[in-house]
């Protein structure tokens, strides 16, 4: 399934949205300019690492500073193909700008970071001996999903499905879209830890831990009532 539109307008100009997918669109134009050597120091020295926090004598010998911790923070801003690249910003665009409009730009931005970081640890705890890089934006846009899911639950998702090579294109509810996709990522993250090698190099546990931590961090986050645009009510009867 992918996600083609949804159905629900914004009341402000999504500024933060629009930064922070122009930044990652900068970061990784210039990643497609770099050597193929230059591009793997980078990922190793600004992407997410956990062994370099345990394994203090081979992290000595890759050269990887075992008292960096801004790798939690600067791997959100890495991508490793175009296909990652663009299916993260494209999630950002869709679901982003609605949760801005909710929280305010500032809290946006807070709130993105903090859902990034906690999905990183929670990476970590779950690969803890792990030599790989890890990046991309998708732990941070997992906690943005949670909270559009809580806070827009009737609106809905024109959904994408390829079915023998015929396009079909669905309505389905962003409550059941994203509860799936969650469910799906919390499958495929259990199998990773019975067979590692079924996990297909993709970091789930970051996606569960981003979007349990937007879950947890919604409440202070989100405006009080007489200061949102759209109540809960309003979207029930017009996206039902």
């Amino acid at each position: 399934m992918f996600p083609i539109k949804d159905t629900i307008p914004r009341r402000q100009f999504p500024f933060i949205t629009y930064l922070i997918i122009f930044v990652n669109t900068v970061i990784f134009i210039i990643e497609v300019i770099l050597p193929p050597e230059i591009l793997k120091e980078i990922f190793y020295l600004f992407g997410l690492v956990p062994a370099r926090y345990i394994h203090l004598e081979w992290a000595y010998i890759m050269g990887l500073p075992v008292d960096d911790y801004w790798p939690f923070f600067t791997n959100l801003f890495l991508h490793g193909s175009f296909l990652h690249f663009f299916s993260n910003m494209w999630s950002l665009y869709l679901f982003g700008d609605n949760v801005e409009d909710a929280l305010g730009h500032i809290r946006f931005l807070i709130f993105y970071i903090l859902c990034g970081i906690a999905a990183n640890l929670t990476h970590f705890v779950f690969n803890i001996n792990s030599t790989i890089p890890t990046i991309g934006a998708s732990g941070a846009i997992s906690g943005i999903m949670a909270a559009y899911m809580i806070m827009f639950p009737y609106s809905r998702i024109i959904t994408f499905i390829p079915l023998l090579f015929i396009p079909f294109f669905f309505e389905i509810h962003a409550f059941f879209y994203i509860g799936i996709w969650f469910i799906s990522q919390l499958f495929s993250g259990t199998t990773s830890l019975i067979a590692p090698e079924l996990g297909g190099g993709i970091a789930w546990w970051a996606h569960i831990g981003g979007f349990i931590m937007g879950i947890i961090l919604l409440p202070f986050f989100r405006k009080r009532k007489k200061d949102q645009y759209f109540d809960d009510e309003y979207f029930y009867y017009i996206f039902r």
